[in-house]
């Protein structure tokens, strides 16, 4: 155990933490705690949870007290058809409930609980009208690259899954997939997945687009070691590639894949 942590165990360990460490202000509107959890996670759209299916849910940090631990739990809540799930992220050991919040969401995505939802709404916070309308220009999914070479690969004779969990109980959906053969496909738009040919930053709010982009790349990255460890053959697509040559390349797989499989 490193020092910081064994001073973090101790820290309250004669009285409780002080009020302005979890609780928040009294009378409080709806608009403040939304605006709240938004500075807190680092932006409006790093709240979402991927409920499947095409679903998603906004996410917010809970903080908690123990009284009898003199402790702070930090909790991710989330509504999800009339129910309000709740996943323990752990303890937080700031001395302000906007350290504890912004500590509770770094906690929520590296537990992978959190996903980026590649749309934007009338109340995004993009700090420009261009980002906003790039944001807006990439859909999550069904997006015009996606519905081309599904297309491609159904007049080739191939039947496949939309939106589709490899692995039902790891958060990575699949774009288009074979569960048969294990192949699992990805379209990544160049804004979002940070294609090296074609990308490019935005002038404004620099420093948050390049950690996030990165992020995107380090997670498309662990996609693909996860599902290759799980038996899947993963291949990614650029939107801007020659569709129909991807396409092909997708009908190579699948068929070799299918031959090797009758002939064992």
């Amino acid at each position: 155990m490193t020092e910081d942590l064994q001073q973090s165990d101790h820290r309250w360990a004669d009285k409780l933490p002080s009020a302005r460490a979890w609780k928040g202000r009294k009378g409080r509107s709806r608009q403040s705690v939304v605006a709240e959890q938004d500075r807190a996670a680092g932006g409006h759209d790093r709240r979402w949870v991927d409920l499947g299916d095409g679903r998603w849910a906004r996410a917010s940090v809970e903080l908690k007290l123990l009284p009898k631990s003199r402790r702070i739990r930090a909790y991710l809540r989330w509504s999800d058809r009339g129910k309000s799930p709740a996943r323990y992220l752990g303890e937080v050991s700031h001395a302000t409930r906007a350290e504890n919040l912004a500590e509770g969401w770094r906690l929520a995505w590296s537990r992978e609980l959190l996903a980026v939802k590649e749309t934007a709404s009338d109340t995004s916070w993009a700090s420009s009208p261009a980002v906003r309308a790039s944001m807006q220009a990439n859909k999550g999914r069904d997006t015009r690259p996606e519905l081309k070479v599904r297309s491609l690969l159904h007049k080739a004779g191939l039947r496949y899954r939309v939106n589709f969990r490899p692995i039902p109980a790891v958060r990575r959906t699949a774009d288009i997939a074979f569960p048969r053969v294990r192949v699992a496909v990805f379209v990544d738009g160049c804004f979002w997945h940070g294609c090296p040919d074609h990308h490019r930053a935005s002038q404004t709010n620099a420093q948050f687009w390049r950690d996030k982009i990165e992020g995107n790349r380090v997670r498309d990255r662990k996609t693909d070691r996860v599902l290759a460890e799980a038996g899947w053959t993963v291949i990614r697509i650029w939107e801007h590639e020659d569709l129909a040559a991807a396409a092909e390349r997708v009908v190579e797989v699948t068929r070799q894949l299918a031959t090797t499989r009758q002939s064992a």
